[in-house]
């Protein structure tokens, strides 16, 4: 296979996003437009990848720091055909280009390869579509045997031109050296005054060379971003896909347009997924997990038989086989279940160990904490581990129990078996196997009188 340098072109400032955010750092599915151009580049095992950027500038290469990419700066935008020229003066050891756009983020490889086999044979490959719709697109001009002729930008066509419905999605893949040939003699003679890509095509047909085209027929995958409403409906069209796919995997999804993945997911079979669900970053879900309405989950692991109930949000935690979690439960980073936990409605677990079989059930904060097997934590109970400088952990042991509406202040140990009584702050140590508390003295005060308004 001849070696491979894709450019991708993300200079455009993005006018009609009307956003101070460069548009190729929009987002979607949770991830930069730009992101999903450099993994479909990537999957193809490219020599180079490099991107073309002018807009924000140091905003766009910083959002990418970690990636292997080489950045082009395109100081004034030209058009097209200049910034290919720029990238190209970079690229000596790549036999084979391709270009591609960082507002076109649902292009597969589903038809980049077949572009990139077509080099085997010709020195252009032009991938185009169908559309009823072709506003805003180059038309493809082919003369009467179908033999492209030219692709004509659409504020350079004639009233005939319009109504070709056959249009260029602006990819193409070329050898590199008849390339930079075209490039060299582009010129900005058009209404724009921009030096065009496409214009390679029609020198291409001067010289006789071998052009040919991959007719891509999902308008979706060569759809650009241009505003908030097709940014939108990308969105939609790409969740769709990922509820398609995880459906055929055995996953029951109650509402599929309801549903939204963004990240990295994998599932097992038979999960039921009730509407209003978001997962976000890493996230691993077992067996016959049964998430309910409205709960956000991020770079999580959900292990097999777990019940998450309505409203709940769960974020870099992990839980183990046959958990119970909510309604309105919130596990925050840190919080790790083992299996069989129930966490109740409207608790709150942050960096906390939790062992098998342990139920907190109602109302209360479990922040810092080593807390044992088979232990019970009634309603209202709180750790109290920030003293205003430092956090603090507490430890729980085995079949601990305690009682309703009680502060156990860190540092702290509960040893096996003891018993909190309810209502009780503790501060020290528990031994283990006896009851702990801490509760002022009742007393009934007898002779007293409610107070009453006067009635005169």
């Amino acid at each position: 296979m001849k070696s491979l340098g894709i450019i991708i072109l993300a200079a455009g400032k993005g006018t009609r996003m009307r956003s101070a955010r460069a548009k190729v750092l929009h987002e979607l599915a949770g991830q930069p437009l730009l992101q999903h151009v450099l993994q479909t580049a990537r999957s193809l095992n490219p020599q180079r990848i490099l991107v073309v950027h002018g807009h924000q500038s140091e905003t766009v290469i910083n959002a990418f720091a970690d990636e292997d990419i080489h950045w082009v700066l395109q100081t004034e935008q030209k058009g097209t055909g200049h910034a290919v020229q720029l990238a190209l003066a970079e690229i000596t050891d790549c036999e084979h280009i391709l270009v591609l756009y960082a507002d076109v983020p649902l292009i597969s490889t589903t038809f980049l390869n077949p572009l990139l086999a077509q080099l085997e044979s010709g020195s252009l490959s032009i991938l185009t579509a169908q559309t009823t719709q072709p506003r805003g697109y180059g038309r493809i001009v082919r003369s009467r045997d179908g033999q492209l002729q030219a692709i004509i930008e659409e504020k350079d066509c004639s009233d005939k031109q319009r109504q070709i419905t056959e249009i260029n999605s602006g990819i193409l893949a070329a050898h590199r050296a008849v390339l930079r040939r075209w490039l060299e003699q582009l010129d900005d003679n058009n209404t724009q005054k921009e030096f065009y890509l496409t214009d390679v095509v029609r020198m291409a047909v001067v010289d006789a060379e071998n052009v040919q085209t991959v007719l891509c027929n999902d308008m979706d995958e060569v759809s650009g971003v241009n505003d908030r409403s097709q940014l939108s409906h990308l969105e939609r069209v790409y969740q769709n896909r990922q509820a398609q796919q995880i459906m055929r995997q055995g996953v029951t999804l109650m509402d599929p347009a309801r549903f939204d993945v963004r990240g990295e997911l994998q599932i097992q079979e038979d999960v039921v997924i009730e509407p209003n669900v978001l997962l976000q970053g890493k996230v691993s879900i077992g067996r016959d997990v049964h998430i309910e309405s409205n709960c956000i989950i991020r770079n999580s692991r959900i292990g097999d038989g777990v019940t998450v109930r309505a409203n709940s949000l769960i974020e870099d935690s992990t839980i183990d086989d046959d958990c119970s979690i909510g309604p309105f439960a919130r596990l925050r980073p840190g919080t790790q279940l083992a299996s069989g936990v129930h966490v109740g409605n409207f608790v709150e677990i942050k960096n906390s160990h939790i062992q098998s079989g342990s139920k907190i059930n109602h109302l209360s904060y479990i922040g810092d904490t080593d807390m044992g097997k088979a232990v019970n934590i009634g309603a209202g109970c709180i750790t109290c581990n920030y003293d205003g400088a430092y956090k603090h952990r507490t430890h729980i042991g085995d079949h601990v129990f305690v009682g309703s509406d009680t502060q156990l202040i860190a540092p702290l140990r509960v040893e096996d078996g003891a018993t909190i009584g309810a209502g009780s702050t503790i501060s020290k140590d528990a031994p283990a196997n006896k009851l702990t508390l801490s509760r002022a003295k009742q007393v009934t005060v007898s002779g007293w009188q409610r107070p009453a308004k006067d009635k005169s």
